[in-house]
């Protein structure tokens, strides 16, 4: 009797959470038929296409596919870091990704912070518009217009410096191999200051301005409660943002890359990234440009779980 009992209950329970589900459900129909699109664009463009990572691990053939190839193992994971030009491509991609994280991840932050301080609301609009245009121009056009004002004929810049005396002849900027990776770095900040910072702006403006009042009130400055109010109410989405710049220090990005690229400076230009797209797919070596998008892969795993312990630990900001 006690156990007839204890089923109908158990009936009873499973029922009325099912029946909650179908209302919850009904009741957010239509918040949930606009979740269906993504998750269906991240199965289409992201998860069905994994099943030809299998293409690393094997000696791919076209004709065969991908399940009749032979294995290789992990024959091309070590013939890319037992490659002679392994060093080179990684020290570059490392070093552009560095200064990067040193000098562009802060300049949102900057601009942001700098943007929120105008009290002209027209021209605070116009300086927005202005910079987000440089976003989308695409590297292509972008990167000729940088190379047009560096030329060492008719080039912008080398016409102001001889025309101020600070040069006496045209430097040939894209020659000079110590200058590229800064050259590289200004560039993309130029490109995607104003986009970067929008992220920033919109935690700005989710600041409690009674915070702003308090400090005012104490005699802080404008300066004073940019760094002493504003900066730690945004530090989340810093933190979250810089966990993000971290996990991606091996992606220099490709268009700009070959857009700026030339035989001069091709020794500090090489990257991982067109360093593949060369002998992996110009040569149709599919297997070793897939085995290294993985390890490309697993290291920013890797460094994305890393980047979070560590901000966990000591801001106690993380990703999750």
């Amino acid at each position: 009797m006690e156990r007839t009992l204890e089923t109908s209950r158990l009936a009873v329970a499973s029922g009325t959470k099912a029946s909650g589900r179908r209302s919850r459900w009904k009741s957010q129909f239509a918040l949930q038929s606009m979740v269906w699109p993504g998750l269906l664009f991240l199965l289409v463009f992201s998860y069905f296409p994994m099943y030809g990572i299998l293409i690393a691990f094997k000696k791919y053939d076209l004709f065969l596919g991908i399940m009749d190839s032979p294995w290789a193992g992990l024959t091309y994971f070590r013939e890319f870091v037992t490659d002679p030009n392994f060093l080179n491509v990684l020290r570059n991609t490392l070093a552009m990704n560095l200064l990067a994280l040193l000098l562009s991840f802060p300049a949102p932050i900057l601009f942001a912070l700098l943007l929120n301080e105008l009290t002209a609301g027209r021209f605070k609009r116009f300086v927005q518009t202005v910079s987000y245009v440089p976003h989308f121009v695409s590297w292509v056009i972008f990167g000729g217009l940088i190379l047009t004002v560096l030329s060492p004929t008719n080039g912008v810049l080398n016409l102001l410096l001889v025309k101020l005396h600070f040069i006496n002849e045209p430097i040939n900027f894209m020659a000079k191999p110590e200058l590229f990776w800064f050259i590289m770095v200004g560039a993309e900040m130029l490109k995607g200051i104003g986009w970067g910072a929008i992220i920033y702006i919109a935690a700005i403006a989710g600041v409690d301005p009674e915070l702003h009042e308090a400090a005012k009130i104490d005699g802080a400055g404008r300066f004073q409660r940019m760094w002493y109010v504003t900066v730690p109410s945004i530090m989340g989405t810093i933190v979250i943002m810089l966990i993000f710049a971290v996990s991606s220090i091996l992606n220099t990005g490709f268009e700009q890359i070959m857009v700026m690229q030339n035989p001069l400076n091709l020794d500090v230009s090489e990257t991982i990234d067109t360093y593949v797209y060369k002998v992996g797919l110009q040569q149709m070596r599919y297997s070793y440009s897939t085995a290294v998008g993985l390890a490309k892969s697993v290291v920013a795993l890797i460094l994305l779980f890393g980047a979070n312990y560590l901000s966990r630990k000591l801001s106690d900001n993380s990703l999750f």
